[in-house]
Parts: structure tokens; sequence; C-alpha cells
């Protein structure tokens, strides 16, 4: 079957030596800044000055939201962002010097009784990456991943074969290290992207991609890094369409603005993370209506919902960017209501998988 396809063996984009070459090249660069940044505190600290770093947020678009200023001048010194920012800062230093990796949870457990928590060295992390306008990965600091993909693709990460594409309707977890992978191939016509593994897992027991070639990818929740930059990867490499499924709630469309636009927290990262042109196949408040669906699965939007609902509506990518989308986020707080993907499932368990998503795709029925 597979046979009869022609099989997209994706070109690298990059050559393994240029690729090694490159990352050589950054890390050495970082290294000089990070070097430079602690000379120049010292130096302040020496002649009796009190040094203060300023990092400038902005949104997904370059666009100035607000300004943190990190200083010494604080009651409690071993508690101070500042400081916290410089001990991450010496274990960053350390891994580039020695091309060795670590997660946040080992930089936590190297200070505990001044980091407190694993929360306090994310944030540390995310300054430092907004100081050196670079991305998590520079700094060698890996997370846990959650992602997972199945589908009609195989590749190689380092020397480990993934192959999904000998069992489709397999999950696999998503590599952690994107520049690890290669000799990527694939016969998949799309990629879905759904907010969480129980619909992941409805697709897999229907069969899904046994049935339509694609590849199907799920971050379970809020996506991680790693989730984000291999569908981005992806995306780039084999040149297919993305769709996304969501919950009908201001949470799943969050969601789908993390894969489009990138997070608020990684706004400095955005370009890197987001995927621009993924479509938003559903789930919509319209859907509710045009499937014929129990008023059991309908829930009312509770006030955190329209708070969260009101929060996204500001931001401002939704403004230029995506003008249908904020009609439908807009329709969703006016009507004052919300329900799931599985509530697809009413009709019939597989309903989702063999009727809905097909459809929608074959007619072009999303945003």
């Amino acid at each position: 079957m597979a046979g009869r396809d022609k099989r997209r063996r994706a070109a690298p984009l990059e050559g393994d030596e240029q690729q090694l070459r490159r990352r050589l090249e950054e890390a050495a660069l970082l290294l000089r800044r990070i070097k430079g940044l602690v000379r120049w505190i010292v130096e302040e600290v020496a002649a009796g000055r009190s040094p203060s770093i300023v990092l400038h947020r902005a949104c997904s678009y370059d666009i100035p939201v607000g300004t943190d200023v990190l200083s010494l001048l604080h009651k409690d010194y071993h508690t101070s962002r500042l400081n916290v920012l410089l001990r991450v800062l010496f274990v960053v230093q350390q891994l580039l010097q020695q091309n060795k990796h670590c997660s946040k949870r080992d930089i936590y457990y190297m200070y505990p009784s001044i980091f407190v928590e694993v929360a306090v060295v994310d944030r540390a992390i995310n300054d430092i990456c907004i100081l050196f306008k670079c991305s998590r990965h520079n700094l060698n600091v890996v997370p846990v991943v959650k992602g997972l993909v199945m589908g009609w693709i195989r590749f190689m990460e380092g020397e480990k074969k993934v192959y999904c594409i000998t069992s489709v309707n397999a999950a696999f977890s998503i590599p952690v290290d994107i520049e690890a992978i290669k000799d990527v191939v694939s016969v998949a016509h799309y990629i879905l992207v759904v907010e969480k593994e129980t619909v992941f897992q409805r697709l897999a027991n229907d069969k899904f991609c046994e049935r339509n070639r694609c590849i199907v990818i799920t971050g379970r929740g809020y996506p991680d890094i790693p989730t984000r930059r291999f569908l981005r990867y992806l995306v780039e490499l084999l040149h297919l369409p993305a769709y996304c499924l969501v919950d009908s709630d201001p949470y799943g469309f969050d969601i789908l603005a993390t894969y489009k636009f990138g997070s608020l927290q990684l706004a400095h990262d955005a370009n890197l993370l987001r995927v621009p042109d993924i479509r938003w196949l559903g789930v919509f408040t319209s859907d509710f209506e045009e499937y014929c669906l129990p008023d059991c699965c309908l829930l009312r939007l509770s006030p955190e919902d329209r708070r969260k609902a009101e929060g996204i509506l500001a931001r401002c990518y939704l403004h230029r960017e995506a003008p249908e989308w904020r009609s439908e986020l807009e329709a969703m707080l006016q009507k004052g209501v919300k329900f799931e993907i599985e509530a697809l499932s009413a009709n019939s368990i597989s309903f989702l998988s063999h009727e809905y998503i097909p459809q929608k795709i074959k007619q072009g029925m999303h945003l």
C-alpha cells in the first residue's frame, strides 16, 4: 500500500558538518557573552556599585509589553532574582564549556535552598534567554519531553531508529534534540495536531493513521518546546499542511495560539518555535449546533474562563494576524458556553476519526 505512494525523502536543512560547525560557533559566541556579563558585574561590585540588568519583554511580534530590572539591591540578597540568574548562568557556562546537557531539575538540586522550587530555575532560564536573545536549547538545558507522534514517517535520532511508519497507529516519544534528527522519510499528506492525549489515543484505537495518510502529534495539553520545535521542523522540512484540533474553550484556544504565535512566556523564541500557517480545524462553538450534540455536553463558561478569554482577546497578534480566530473566540465569549472534543463521540464513538476530521480536511472547513 505504501509502496504505491511517492515517498518524500526530505533533504536535510543543513549538512551534518555544517550544522555541527554552526552549533559550535553559537556556543562559543554565547560563552564569550556570558563571560563578558560576569566580568562586568564583578567590576561593578568591586567599584562599590550595585549592577542592574534590564530585561525587555515583548509579545510574539517583538512589540514591547514590559521591562524587568534585576538588581543586587534587595532586602534578602540570597533570594534576589539576579543572584538566582547568576547561579544558573554559572551552570550554563559549565555545560557549554564541557559540551554537556542537563535538565532544569538537575540545576535546581545544585542549590535547592536558594532556588526553593524548580519554577524559580525556570524563570531564570527564561531571563537568560531574553537577556542573550537565544533559545533554551542553546543553553544545553534539556526538558523532559511529553509530546507523542504517530503516523507515516520514519527518521533517525542520532543512532536511534524511530520508525513510526512500520506501526502507524503506535505512539512514539517526540525527540528531545531536533538537531540529532536525520534521514527523514514520509508519505504523509498532512500533519494533525491534537490538544489531548485522550484524543490521540482515540485516533490510535480507530486506526486513524492507517485510514488517512498523515502524521499525528500531541503536546498532551500545553506543548513543550521539543514538541513545538519538532512540529516546526516537520512543516519546514516536508512542506506539509498542519491542522490543529482543540477543545472549544479558552484554554484550548490558548493552546492553539501557542502553536501558531508562540507562548507569551517564551515570546523571544516565537520566531523559532511557531508554525504561522497552522490551520484551526476545530472544534468551533458553532459545531455544537452543526452536529446536533446533546445539551448535556454543553458547559457554561466559568468566571475564570471569561477572564482567560478576555486576556487572549487583548493580545497584539489577534488584531492583525487572525481576525477570524478572534471572531470565533468572541462568539464563544458572547454565547458563554464551551465543550470538549470528546463531545463529538455523543453521535458515535468513532465519529471524530471516521467523519469529523476527514470531512473537515477534505472540504476545507478550517480557519
